[in-house]
């Protein structure tokens, strides 16, 4: 038990830099954007490739980046997805345009930035 609930209140498990690519979501209390995509996107982004193959990661605008993060340059609008890998940023998506838009957007910035390809002729489980 007192294992368990070291590592809940350790943050480095939730935002160390690691090997594998993450999205970091930056966001701050009262954003509508971030609420809009807390309910269209978040259920199902963990079951998704996209979301599997860089899980999210959550950080508050005021915070600053997680432990042993670093963004390119600072971020001003929430939310805005950061595509980390190894501690460093490869690309970001400012704002949140809609269920519609969000996904090509992540697939193209996974595609372009990591090696992540998507399964064009199978079908990905979203909303």
């Amino acid at each position: 038990m007192a294992l368990a609930t070291a590592f809940l209140a350790s943050p480095a498990w939730l935002g160390s830099a690691s090997a594998e690519p993450q999205l970091v979501m930056v966001e701050q209390p009262g954003c509508v954007y971030c609420e809009r995509w807390d309910a269209e996107i978040a259920p199902a982004y963990p079951k998704t490739a996209e979301g599997q193959f860089a899980p999210l990661v959550r950080a508050d605008l005021r915070a600053g980046p997680p432990d042993g993060v670093t963004y390119a340059r600072r971020v001003v609008f929430t939310p805005t997805f950061v595509l980390i890998d190894e501690g460093e940023e490869l690309a970001r998506i400012e704002g949140y345009p809609g269920e519609d838009f969000f996904w090509p957007l992540l697939t193209k910035l996974l595609e372009e930035n990591t090696e992540f390809s998507s399964a064009t002729d199978t079908e990905t489980v979203r909303n």
